[in-house]
C-alpha cells in the first residue's frame, strides 16, 4: 500500500502535521490494522511527533507505536481501529460528522467545513459483517465525502481468499449505492491511482471504493503468499529488496533526506492551507458570532454554560414513570440546550424513545427524508455498525453521538463499545428494556448477563437508574465524562419516584437511599429493584422486627472513584449487606456480603408475574434478607469495599 499512500499524502489530502486537530483537515483511516507500520512510517516522514527511535521501539512497551495504533496515544492517528471491520465503519462516522458540521457551520461564501474522509481497508475489513452494516449506511447517506480503497491482494491470514471469499465486492458495493474504481496495477501506476482519487472526489452524492489490485510483500522473495501477511521478512530477503528499490542493504531505519524534503513539501501545503482556513475563519467570526464561538467550544469537548439547569427534577409527589420515558424527557428537555447531541436508534425509536420532539432526520435532502443538518440518526437495525458509527462521529469533534437499542442488543456491538472505552471517547448508549422486566418478549430478550460484562471494561460507565432524578444524573455524568462512554440501562416498566433520591447523590455513582438508625441490614440494589427494597424495608420492620437502611448504586464505575471514607458512609463496616439485582451476580461480591440475582435466564410473561416467579418481591427480599442477618449474626463484619480497596492495585 505504500505507492497509493504516497498518492494520497502527497497529491490528494489536506493536512497539517504541525496541528494534528485542525478542524478542515482530511481523515485518514487505517482499517486494516495489519498496515500499522504504514501509517506510522507516514506521521513520521510528514513531520509528525514520531521519531526514528519511536519506530525503532515499535511495538514494545517503552513505545508510542503499539502494533495497532491508539488514537489518545500517537498525533495523527484519527481513530483506533484493530479489529477488521471497525475503521471503514468509523470512517462512515467521519463522513457523516463532516456532512452534519458543514450543514450547520457553513454559510455562503464560508466553506468552513468540507474536508474528506478516506480509508484503507482490506478483505478481512470486507468480511466482517460490521463493515457491510456501516457501508450500506454510508450509500444510502450518499456520503460523497467518503473515499476507501480496498488493498485487494487477495490473501488473508489462513491463505488465498478463494477458500472462503469469492463474492463479486465491487456489485455488493454499487447495490449499497456505492461509485466504485478499479486501479489495475496498485503497485506501479501511480498516475492510475491519482486518477482515481480525482473520480472520485468529482462523484458529490455517492461514497467511493477504490479496487486496488496489489501483490503483498511486493519486491520481496514471498510476494503474493500469505507467509508475508503479518510477520517480518528473513535478512537476506530484506538485503535482496533493499537492493532492488535502491537503499544500502547495511543501513536499518535509514531515510534520506531528500525523502524528508519530498514529504515535508506537502506538510508545508498543509500549514499553509490551515493559515488560509484561519484567516477565513476569522472573517467568519465577525459575522457569524455566535457560529463562531459554538464551533470553538465544541472543539474543546465542553458544554453549553448552564444546560445542566434544564435536567428535570422530581419528587415522590410525581408520577410512576418507565425509566425509558424518564430518559426522552431528559433528550427532550436538553436537546436545544446541547446542540452537539446528535443521535439515533437501530429501528426501535418508539421503544428507545430516543427521537426528540420535533427533531430533523439527518438524512440527504435529496431523498426528501431530512437533511444533513438534521440530527437524528435512522440506524435501521444495525446495532454493531452503530456503536462503530458513533465512535467516528466523536473522534470527528464536533459531537457528542447517542445510539438506542434494546440493552440485550448492546451485546451485538460489544467490539465497538470495547473500542470506545479503549479509545477514551463520549460516547452514549440509550439501552431500554433492561431486565425481566420487559416481560413477555422472553429470555431471548431478557439481559442477565450484559451488566456484568460491560461493568467488566475499563473505562466504560454503566447506569442502571432507579428514578427520575437518577436518570437525570446518569445524563449529567455522561454528558460532562470527556473521555468515557456510558451505557444507560432503562426499564420498560413504570417505577416510581423516591424519596431521598437527588441528582446530587446520584452523580456519585451510589448512595443512601434510606438511612435507619441501628439498622440490621443494608439493602443494596440498582434500577427497577430498588423500588421493591424499600417495600421490603416496611416488611421487615412489621413482620421481622428487622431494621434495614437501602442503598442505591446505579453506576459501579462512577462509585469506585469516590474517597474511601464516602463509600465507606454507603456501604458501612458492622451490620451485613444484601445485593439485590434481577442480573448475574457476579461482581457484586465487591460490594455485599451477600447476593440476590438471577444466575439463570429468564421467563416469559407479564413483567410482574415473571418477577414474582423468582421472587423479587418484597417478600422475597425480606426472606432472603433475614437469611442474610441469621448467618452472619455474632461474626465480626467488615464491609466489602474494606477487601476491595486491598485487593485492587
Amino acid at each position: 500500500m505504500a505507492p497509493v499512500a504516497h498518492v494520497l499524502f502527497n497529491k490528494i489530502m489536506k493536512f497539517n502535521p504541525k496541528n494534528p486537530k485542525w478542524l478542515n483537515r482530511d481523515r485518514f483511516v487505517l482499517s486494516n490494522g495489519h498496515g500499522c507500520m504504514l501509517q506510522y512510517a507516514l506521521l513520521h516522514l510528514y513531520g509528525y511527533a514520531l521519531s526514528i527511535d519511536d519506530l525503532k521501539a515499535f511495538r514494545t512497551v517503552d513505545s508510542i507505536t503499539p502494533g495497532h495504533p491508539e488514537a489518545h496515544d500517537t498525533p495523527g492517528v484519527e481513530v483506533t481501529t484493530g479489529p477488521l471491520g471497525q475503521g471503514i465503519s468509523n470512517a462512515v462516522g467521519l463522513a457523516m460528522a463532516q456532512a452534519h458540521t458543514a450543514a450547520v457551520f457553513n454559510k455562503p461564501g464560508y466553506d468552513l467545513v468540507d474536508n474528506y474522509t478516506y480509508a484503507f481497508l482490506g478483505d478481512g475489513c470486507l468480511m466482517e459483517g460490521v463493515s457491510s452494516e456501516a457501508c450500506s449506511l454510508a450509500g444510502h447517506l450518499q456520503l460523497g465525502n467518503l473515499i476507501a480503497v480496498w488493498d485487494d491482494n487477495h490473501i488473508t491470514i489462513d491463505g488465498d481468499t478463494n477458500q472462503a471469499f469469492t463474492e463479486d465486492v465491487l456489485k455488493r458495493y454499487q447495490a449499497y449505492g456505492w461509485h466504485t474504481v478499479t486501479v489495475e496495477d496498485g503497485d506501479n501506476d501511480l498516475e492510475g491511482i491519482l486518477n482515481a482519487f480525482k473520480q472520485a472526489q468529482e462523484v458529490k452524492d455517492k461514497p467511493t471504493l477504490i479496487q486496488l489490485k496489489t501483490i503483498i510483500g511486493f519486491g520481496s522473495k514471498q510476494q503474493g503468499t500469505h507467509g508475508v501477511h503479518g510477520a517480518p521478512l528473513k535478512a537476506d530477503d530484506i538485503k535482496q529488496l533493499k537492493e532492488k528499490f535502491g537503499f544500502d542493504p547495511e543501513k536499518s531505519f535509514n531515510v534520506p533526506q531528500e525523502v524528508y524534503d519530498h514529504c515535508h513539501k506537502a506538510s508545508a501545503s498543509g500549514a499553509a492551507a490551515e493559515e488560509e482556513w484561519n484567516k477565513l475563519f476569522a472573517k467568519y467570526s465577525e459575522e457569524y458570532k455566535g457560529e463562531a464561538a459554538d464551533l470553538v467550544r465544541r472543539q474543546k469537548g465542553d458544554l453549553p454554560e448552564g444546560w445542566e439547569k434544564n435536567l428535570p427534577v422530581y419528587t415522590p409527589a410525581d408520577a410512576a414513570v418507565a425509566s425509558r420515558k424518564l430518559s426522552e424527557i431528559v433528550i427532550n428537555k436538553i436537546f436545544d440546550a446541547v446542540p452537539e447531541l446528535v443521535g439515533g436508534s437501530a429501528d426501535l425509536t418508539g421503544s428507545n424513545l430516543t427521537r426528540s420532539k420535533g427533531s430533523i432526520d439527518f438524512q440527504p435532502p435529496a431523498t426528501g427524508l431530512g437533511t444533513y443538518d438534521g440530527r437524528y440518526i435512522r440506524y435501521g437495525v444495525r446495532e454493531h455498525g452503530m456503536g462503530a458509527i458513533m465512535n467516528g462521529l466523536a473522534a470527528y469533534g464536533t459531537i457528542i453521538p447517542y445510539g438506542g437499542t434494546f440493552l440485550n442488543f448492546v451485546s451485538y456491538a460489544a467490539g465497538a463499545v470495547r473500542l470506545s472505552a479503549l479509545s477514551q471517547i463520549r460516547a452514549i448508549w440509550v439501552a431500554t428494556h433492561d431486565s425481566i422486566g420487559l416481560g413477555e418478549d422472553g429470555p431471548t430478550h431478557q439481559p442477565i448477563e450484559v451488566l456484568t460484562h460491560f461493568r467488566a471494561l475499563p473505562n466504560c460507565m454503566v447506569w442502571r437508574p432507579a428514578d427520575g432524578n437518577e436518570t437525570s444524573a446518569a445524563y449529567y455524568v455522561a454528558l460532562t465524562s470527556k473521555h468515557t462512554p456510558s451505557i444507560i440501562a432503562l426499564s420498560r416498566q413504570n417505577l416510581p419516584q423516591l424519596e431521598g433520591s437527588t441528582i446530587e447523590k446520584a452523580i456519585k455513582g451510589g448512595y443512601v437511599l434510606h438511612e435507619q438508625e441501628g439498622a440490621d441490614i443494608t439493602l443494596v440494589s440498582t434500577g427497577s429493584e430498588v423500588c421493591i427494597a424499600i417495600d421490603a424495608v416496611k416488611l421487615l420492620a412489621e413482620k421481622h422486627n428487622v431494621k434495614a437502611r437501602v442503598v442505591s448504586l446505579p453506576c459501579f464505575e462512577v462509585f469506585d472513584t469516590q474517597p474511601k471514607d464516602y463509600q465507606l458512609s454507603v456501604l458501612p463496616d458492622g451490620i451485613p449487606s444484601l445485593s439485590i439485582e434481577v442480573m448475574s451476580t457476579m461482581g457484586w461480591e465487591k460490594y455485599t456480603h451477600e447476593q440476590f440475582g438471577l444466575n439463570r435466564f429468564g421467563a416469559s410473561g407479564p413483567y410482574k408475574d415473571v418477577y414474582a416467579k423468582f421472587e423479587f418481591t418484597p417478600e422475597g427480599i425480606a426472606k432472603r434478607a433475614v437469611q442474610t442477618i441469621d448467618f452472619w449474626k455474632g461474626v465480626p463484619v467488615r464491609s466489602p469495599i474494606n477487601r476491595a480497596f486491598q485487593q485492587i492495585l
